[in-house]
């Protein structure tokens, strides 16, 4: 019984492993053997070289680079990357302007073009200027005159000529002089007998008629002040005063003042004055 159940068993196994050899994939729990070779993929390409991106070609402006001769320093943007140097005489030009702006300019700051001269005495004791300075211009914009006040003056209209008038000209213009109608005077206030002592006589004021352009065009507050395109100008050149001086009059403030701008330094306890 035993040895046929032996015998048995080993046909059993003889049969499996004949049918596990010769029997198909649908038939058989065994997978089929890989083939030696590995089927290409399908979406890979049959040339992976193209795969690659092709390399830039190499710039006209780098070629240039390369190409520059060693003993020509000086090539133009026509011919090479780099900008034409300076001229030494271009550059001590510069420095020499710089220079002389820097000698001819009070108050510290170099915008301000003019020369100290001192204390200025007045005719009666409430006039004069204790340091005085005489300006010929402000931030490249001439004086039509050269005009005496104290720095506290000069600095603000530096700032208001700075941030005001000349961005307010710069289509028109670009402005190149203030015409001045009157600086430093011992007088007394609109040249009223009995009046307080204007504070032109004490060099902290300083009035303006006109604005004269490159081209030759002078605008002037009498004539501009209500006539377009120059109202719209004069206006915001006239606000634009309104800050750096502490009284600002303009021709809707009086008779007196219908020509010019009277700007001063004087400070009021509620703030600037203008009208």
């Amino acid at each position: 019984m035993i040895r046929f159940q032996r015998v048995l068993a080993v046909g059993i196994v003889a049969f499996s492993a004949t049918l596990l050899n010769s029997a198909p994939l649908e038939h058989s729990l065994v997978p089929m053997t890989r083939p030696s070779a590995a089927p290409v993929l399908a979406f890979a390409s049959p040339n992976p070289s193209k795969l690659r991106p092709e390399l830039r070609p190499v710039s006209a402006q780098v070629l240039a680079v390369a190409a520059r001769p060693l003993d020509v320093p000086t090539l133009g943007p026509d011919t090479s990357l780099m900008p034409y140097l300076r001229p030494k005489a271009l550059e001590q030009e510069a420095l020499f302007k710089k220079r002389k702006l820097r000698k001819g300019s009070v108050c510290g700051d170099i915008q301000i073009q003019g020369k100290a001269v001192g204390k200025v005495p007045g005719k009666i004791k409430a006039c004069g200027i204790k340091d005085a300075v005489q300006i010929t211009s402000i931030s490249g914009v001439a004086l039509s005159r050269p005009s005496t006040m104290d720095c506290g003056t000069a600095i603000a209209l530096n700032e208001w000529v700075d941030k005001t008038v000349i961005p307010t000209f710069k289509r028109r213009g670009p402005v190149v002089e203030l015409q001045v109608a009157a600086h430093y005077a011992c007088r007394t206030r609109n040249n009223q007998k009995g009046a307080r002592i204007s504070e032109h006589g004490k060099g902290r004021a300083i009035d303006i008629s006109g604005f004269k352009m490159a081209d030759g065009e002078v605008v002037t507050v009498l004539n501009g002040w209500r006539k377009n395109p120059s109202q719209q100008q004069l206006i915001k050149v006239w606000r634009g005063a309104c800050g750096p001086f502490g009284t600002v009059l303009g021709p809707n403030s009086d008779r007196y003042h219908r020509d010019h701008f009277h700007l001063d330094t004087a400070r009021h306890r509620r703030g600037a004055y203008c009208r």
